[in-house]
């Protein structure tokens, strides 16, 4: 026997310890109270313990490409400036009419829809100005934090 395989046999109980194969020693089963199947434990229960209710589900992982919903697109001019097109939810029923301008309000026609305002542009004494320093703040110490080592 080897060196190892002397140490192996004092410091262990073996049912088999060494088997000697082409002068190549082997162990066969390591400790005599531990059982070494291959076999996967299942259950017959629905769900299965195992599973924890998990039922069997298909393959769906990295493998699986999700396919992309074609939704369609509205052509029609008139129903394009008459209607909010897809505002309807349900299966009947149709979109929801547009009404004159003057039914809106006021307050509709002045809402900002382009680029926010620049940093500079804005007065320090408003809400918007303070919400606006902290958020880069916060922006800076993240990718600071983000460039650190550990």
């Amino acid at each position: 026997m080897t060196i190892l395989g002397n140490i192996l046999f004092k410091s262990c109980t073996f049912i088999q310890p060494l088997k000697r194969v082409n002068n190549v020693v082997n162990i066969t089963n390591f400790h005599a109270s531990a059982n070494n199947y291959a076999v996967k434990k299942t259950t017959s229960a629905a769900g299965g313990v195992m599973g924890l209710g998990k039922g069997k589900k298909g393959k769906v992982g990295k493998l699986s490409v999700m396919e992309k919903k074609e939704l369609p697109v509205e052509t029609d001019p008139h129903k394009l400036v008459n209607y909010v097109c897809g505002s309807n939810i349900y299966v009947n029923g149709e979109d929801v009419k547009l009404k004159p301008d003057s039914e809106y309000p006021d307050w509709l026609w002045t809402l900002n829809t382009g680029k926010a305002p620049r940093i500079e542009d804005l007065d320090p004494n408003t809400k918007q100005y303070w919400i606006r320093v902290r958020a880069m703040g916060m922006r800076r110490n993240n990718r600071l934090r983000s460039l650190r080592k550990f």
